[in-house]
């Protein structure tokens, strides 16, 4: 029998009513998720024109963001996934995780998303968009490419370990990955702005219409991203092409069994349970409450 080719149109649109339906919910989910973390960051903004802070600013984008997506992948998780970028989607897709013609719709549907949530913010606060992402002063495209590169790996990372992969604590993947988000955040925001996902820089860009294009080097939020992807899928195939789980087998364990030996009489739990015979004891009342002596059924 033929061995049925990976592109064939009948493997590859067999569930296309589905992925169209997860990809409209994914858009749903996109903008839900970018509605607040970029509505934070436009009231971010607006407090540190008043105030002249930016620590403060900081850390209110990083929670904003963090936050929003941590609350939307859990309500999404086990919708279509909870991604809302373009490069998880992709490193799902190079690990096999999505197939082609999904990666293409959900795609489509977090860039959409992005656009309709950045047009939302613009209609529903004063002043001009002020979401867009920038490189700092003294932050050159090829700092700005690797910063980006780096932050979005760390997410791509999260995202395949947590979510992915699964292990007991998967349904908490969405609080890993917004952490994840949050911490990328903290760090990069004061240089690149911290994109970590080319749907989020492309939104505000097309409501605004590119007029700081120029200005944030807007191909950096393209190439970063991109490359991070690449970097996060690459280290994930090389963690299970060493078997990282014969490493630390029991890590993941939640039997009592696999815990550490008592430090002061060097026993353990499983060999409390070995230390008490079978038939003796309290096991032995338990099976003859009476106390007396069974009779063997002759």
């Amino acid at each position: 029998m033929s061995r049925i080719s990976y592109w064939n149109s009948q493997r590859l649109f067999g569930s296309f009513a589905i992925d169209l339906k997860a990809a409209g919910l994914e858009f749903i989910g996109t903008t839900f998720f970018l509605l607040l973390g970029l509505g934070g960051i436009q009231a971010a903004t607006g407090a540190a024109l008043e105030s002249g802070t930016t620590i403060e600013q900081v850390l209110y984008i990083a929670t904003c963001m963090g936050f929003s997506l941590l609350v939307t992948a859990w309500l999404f998780f086990r919708v279509t996934g909870g991604l809302f970028n373009p490069n998880i989607t992709l490193a799902l897709f190079l690990v096999g995780v999505v197939g082609p013609v999904r990666f293409v719709l959900f795609c489509i549907a977090q860039m959409v998303g992005a656009i309709a949530a950045s047009a939302i913010i613009y209609g529903l606060t004063p002043g001009p968009l002020s979401v867009n992402t920038f490189l700092q002063q003294g932050i050159s495209p090829a700092q700005a490419v690797f910063i980006e590169m780096f932050i979005t790996a760390a997410l791509v990372i999260a995202v395949l370990m947590l979510a992915a992969e699964k292990h007991s604590a998967t349904p908490f993947a969405p609080v890993g990955i917004g952490l994840t988000l949050f911490v990328g955040h903290l760090f990069a925001v004061f240089y690149t702005g911290a994109c970590m996902n080319t749907a989020r820089a492309f939104g505000p860009a097309v409501v605004t219409g590119f007029a700081f294009a120029g200005k944030s080097r807007h191909w950096v939020y393209w190439v970063g991203p991109f490359l991070g992807s690449l970097l996060g899928s690459a280290f994930y195939a090389l963690l299970k092409a060493l078997n990282y789980r014969e490493l630390n087998p029991a890590q993941a364990s939640t039997r009592p069994e696999d815990s550490p030996q008592d430090p002061i009489f060097g026993t353990s739990e499983k060999a409390g349970e070995k230390a008490e015979p079978a038939g003796s004891g309290r096991n032995a009342s338990a099976s003859n409450p009476t106390g007396n002596p069974s009779r063997s059924a002759s």
